[in-house]
C-alpha cells in the first residue's frame, strides 16, 4: 500500500487529509487516536506521530495535551479598530469561547500600574491571567490588573465568562482601549500555554482601557498566537 517515492510519515499524512475529507470533518473535530491511527493504516505510532507532526506544523490540525488532535479553524481576523471582549467576538464567529483562570489574585501593583490605573498608594487590585480558548483551541493569554474599588465582587466565576458583560452589568460604560502591538519572541511559558514553537515571534498588545468618565478601568498584557490570529484594518486618505 505504501510504495511511492515520499517518506512514509508523509504519505501517511496525506492519507490523513483525504480521511479529513472524506468524513466532512470542521473546525474543532477531532481526528482518531494516534493508537487508532497507527492500526487502521498499518504502521508505527512513530510514524504516525511524525505525520500529525507535520500537519500541525502546516497548520491544518493542533494538539490539546491530554485531550487529542483537531481539525484547526481559519485565523481570526480582529480588528484593532474594534473595542470588543473575546468572548463577544468568538461567539459572533460561531467559535465557542472558554476562559482557563491561571491565576487570581489580590495585589500591590507596581508603582507603574498604579500609576496607569491612577490608583493612590495602598490600593489593592486584581491581577488576572487567563487563557483563552475557541473550540477548545488556546488562541491568547491575557493578563489583567482591575482596581478593587471598582469591582468589590469579582471573583474567577465572573472571570470565567465575559468579564466585558459583568462590568457592563454593573452599570458601567466602557469607552475606549490605549494601547501598542509588539511583536516578541515567546517565553517558556507561552511555549507551553499556546502550543506555539520557540522560534515563533508573536504580537503583544499593551492597553489600558477607560470608561466614558474617563477612569481606567483595566491595564492588560495580551498575547495572541502568531498562526492563529491575523490583523485587520482599514485607511482612508481624504
Amino acid at each position: 500500500m505504501w510504495q511511492n517515492a515520499l517518506p512514509l510519515y508523509k504519505q501517511i499524512a496525506n492519507k490523513i487529509k483525504e480521511d479529513i475529507t472524506l468524513a466532512n470533518l470542521s473546525k474543532g473535530d477531532a481526528i482518531p487516536t494516534e493508537t487508532k491511527l497507527a492500526k487502521d493504516y498499518g504502521v508505527s505510532r512513530v510514524t504516525v506521530r511524525q505525520a500529525i507532526k507535520m500537519l500541525v506544523d502546516e497548520g491544518l490540525v493542533y494538539r490539546v495535551q491530554g485531550s487529542g488532535t483537531y481539525i484547526r479553524h481559519e485565523k481570526i481576523e480582529h480588528n484593532i479598530f474594534k473595542l470588543q471582549g473575546f468572548t463577544e467576538e468568538m461567539s459572533q464567529l460561531d467559535h465557542y469561547p472558554e476562559n482557563t483562570i491561571l491565576e487570581f489574585s489580590l495585589t500591590t501593583p507596581s508603582n507603574e500600574i498604579r500609576e496607569i490605573l491612577n490608583l493612590s498608594e495602598g490600593e489593592k487590585t486584581y491581577y488576572v491571567k487567563r487563557l483563552r480558548l475557541a473550540d477548545k483551541e488556546p488562541l491568547v493569554l491575557e493578563e489583567s490588573y482591575l482596581p478593587v474599588k471598582l469591582f468589590p465582587d469579582l471573583s474567577v466565576h465572573v472571570m470565567e465568562k465575559s468579564k466585558y458583560e459583568y462590568i457592563e452589568k454593573k452599570g458601567y460604560k466602557i469607552d475606549k482601549r490605549y494601547g501598542e502591538i509588539i511583536p516578541i519572541m515567546p517565553t517558556e511559558e507561552l511555549v507551553e500555554y499556546l502550543n506555539v514553537s520557540r522560534d515563533d515571534p508573536l504580537l503583544f498588545l499593551r492597553a489600558y482601557s477607560t470608561l466614558q468618565n474617563q477612569v481606567v478601568f483595566e491595564y492588560s498584557k495580551v498575547y495572541f498566537h502568531p498562526r492563529k490570529y491575523t490583523f485587520k484594518l482599514e485607511s482612508s486618505k481624504r
